[in-house]
């Protein structure tokens, strides 16, 4: 079993080395167990989608138009009546206590001093309601449909009692992805980390039928939730509801017919399916097809505020972030994930001034040039 305790305690202070979210990553790696580095940084088969959500930024170059007016400029939006300074969130990333003792306490200490928005996942390692107390910025809570009704209710009405501002349904991981890095490094939960929010929930056992089946035709799929499954949430909630890992304009059609109010592009950070395109690729087809009728955010492969950009010239709303914020709570803790983000906004800013754009509304798709 490989061994999951942690190398070296976090950085008591930032290394005046660190310019660049990329800079974190040794810092990170050195302080994390093999195990949960390979958890968390890894992806899916042999990783090719994992490569390709950086590698399909390199392509897009940025436009300069010189000469524009940036008096009075700013990186505010508002998302479903709430007020954000900027369009960077914290994506939902399960068990943060693999990553630093203090876990998603860390992370929303980090994002309420940099007044970002942070969604909770609902595989955290610590309660939404502790996360929430503490919180003093916009919180989402990231669900997963549970495979009974009523445990489901009940993450919701948490959520709602917390004070969460929406939710965000992630709906492209049925089952897990076949990670095989994670797999090698025979990664298993340490003691002390667990997916608190879920104590209770009744266990789903899948054992191979006497036919010789693995997955389908299991319980395990009998279960898994589909499109008329929304009708049953929107029914449960008056929070917004997103819907995380659309990745096909036909469904954000769907979506968008079924009432959903946002929807985040994302391929899952490479960890579910391999040979899928890169989420920046399609954002654009979805943004069409979404036609201004909701909010389109996107999350896989940002490590620059250059790479913000150009997602938001794509047509993004906003972005989340994962990796990036994980090097951070890893190197440093709170203090870590706060310098990311202001990694991550002041490049954003510095992108905006020197292409000519004074506001998020001014960024447009002119401004990204695709190499082929």
């Amino acid at each position: 079993m490989t061994d999951l305790s942690p190398r070296k305690t976090p950085l008591s202070e930032i290394p005046a080395t660190i310019a660049a979210v990329m800079d974190y990553e040794p810092f990170a790696r050195e302080r994390m167990s093999e195990g949960a580095w390979a958890y968390l940084m890894g992806g899916a088969g042999d990783e090719s989608t994992l490569a390709e959500n950086r590698e399909a930024f390199r392509r897009l170059h940025l436009r300069t138009r010189v000469l524009q007016p940036l008096a009075g400029g700013d990186t505010r939006l508002e998302l479903f009546g709430q007020a954000l300074d900027f369009p960077i969130l914290l994506a939902p990333v399960a068990f943060q206590k693999l990553v630093h003792p203090d876990g998603e306490l860390a992370t929303v200490l980090a994002a309420s001093a940099m007044r970002a928005a942070m969604v909770v996942s609902t595989q955290a390692s610590v309660a939404l309601e502790e996360i929430a107390a503490a919180a003093a910025t916009p919180l989402w809570f990231q669900l997963y449909f549970q495979p009974e009704c009523a445990f489901t209710t009940d993450l919701v009405r948490r959520a709602e009692r917390a004070g969460y501002g929406a939710l965000v349904l992630t709906v492209d991981a049925p089952v897990n992805g076949l990670r095989n890095r994670e797999q090698r490094a025979q990664f298993r939960l340490p003691p002390g980390v667990e997916a608190v929010n879920l104590r209770g929930s009744p266990p789903l056992t899948v054992t191979n039928t006497a036919d010789g089946r693995i997955l389908l035709g299991t319980k395990l799929l009998e279960v898994a939730p589909v499109w008329q499954d929304l009708e049953w949430l929107r029914g449960q909630t008056r929070l917004p509801i997103l819907l995380k890992g659309i990745m096909d304009a036909e469904d954000a059609r769907q979506a968008m017919a079924m009432g959903m109010d946002g929807l985040i592009v994302s391929n899952h950070g490479g960890r579910l399916l391999d040979s899928q395109p890169a989420a920046i690729d399609v954002l654009p087809e979805i943004v069409d097809a979404v036609a201004g009728r909701a909010p389109v955010l996107m999350d896989g492969g940002i490590r620059s505020g250059g790479d913000i950009f150009k997602a938001l010239a794509l047509g993004a709303s906003a972005v989340l972030i994962g990796r990036p914020f994980l090097y951070g709570l890893g190197a440093a803790g709170a203090p870590g994930v706060a310098h990311v983000l202001r990694i991550l906004r002041a490049e954003l800013e510095v992108t905006m001034a020197l292409t000519g754009c004074r506001n998020l509304a001014a960024i447009d798709r002119s401004r990204v040039i695709q190499r082929r």
